[in-house]
């Protein structure tokens, strides 16, 4: 009897578990392609993992709500092995339109053994490639990892773990997300034609199925239209001091890849304008 109590107790708690999982994600977005939740013993936390197939094609989930402006911030583990061709995200957008604003934190996936490549990107009415580019310096799918995104008015930081790892920062005059309402998606997508080695290097779908998980969804932000959380001024007034400029410092110094302010071959007629101004 305390056998099947234990036994009936076990399938109770997964069957809870599971439910529990779909929480957040249920609450705040829809979703799209091959979207599954668990749960993390480990940690104790809901887990959602995004499917990648031949078949099935791009996974994701998108927020129901709009945002103008807001921190971000969700715990990912990558793809083990040979992830080559597949991009994972977590980003902003206003929409699909030529004068959408965007804010990026794209993850190129590499072969097996080499780094797997940080995409941070800003498009301001349609005014994008101010691509920064770095060599994550840990395994992304050994274990979660968490990335931020703070939007305010005054810049855009972009955070890995407990480091800053890039400021955009607002100039007068240059384009700045700044009045389109933007909804927070994540996805996983076949990226075979651009993400690795510029696309040498294609999806090899032997490898297949392809997996991102996330867990511990975090956002306080302006709701478009609405107001804004409790809080927000942690975010709202936040500037980098000297120390978090050291860590961007480090960062740009050991692992950056590619500065879209140094690329004039891409730029002819000069560097875009906010690149003299930092």
């Amino acid at each position: 009897m305390a056998r099947r109590f234990l036994a009936v107790l076990a399938v109770a708690l997964a069957l809870l578990q599971a439910a529990s999982a779909k929480s957040w994600l249920d609450k705040r977005f829809n979703t799209d392609g091959t979207v599954r939740t668990g749960y993390d013993d480990a940690s104790g936390q809901e887990v959602v993992m995004l499917n990648l197939n031949q078949q099935s094609g791009a996974a994701g989930f998108n927020s129901k709500e709009q945002f103008l402006y807001g921190e971000f911030s969700i715990q990912m583990k990558l793809i083990p092995g040979n992830s080559a061709g597949t991009v994972s995200c977590f980003y902003l957008s206003s929409g699909d339109d030529e004068w959408r604003d965007e804010i990026d934190m794209e993850f190129m996936g590499n072969s097996t053994g080499h780094p797997v490549v940080l995409n941070t990107n800003v498009w301001a009415n349609g005014d994008g490639k101010k691509e920064h580019q770095f060599d994550l310096w840990f395994d992304p799918a050994a274990d979660y990892h968490t990335y931020t995104i703070m939007w305010n008015p005054e810049n855009i930081l972009f955070k890995v773990d407990n480091l800053f790892i890039r400021s955009f920062k607002r100039f007068a005059g240059l384009p700045y997300p700044s009045s389109r309402p933007m909804r927070l998606h994540a996805t996983l997508w076949d990226g075979s034609y651009w993400a690795t080695e510029k696309g040498k290097i294609p999806i090899n779908w032997s490898n297949a199925p392809f997996v991102v998980s996330y867990r511990n969804f975090y956002a306080n932000a302006c709701v478009s239209g609405g107001a804004c959380h409790a809080g927000s001024s942690r975010w709202m007034n936040k500037q980098l001091d000297g120390a978090e400029w050291g860590t961007v410092k480090w960062a740009e110094r050991s692992y950056m890849r590619y500065n879209y302010c140094e690329d004039g071959y891409r730029f002819p007629q000069g560097l875009p304008a906010e690149c003299s101004r930092y």
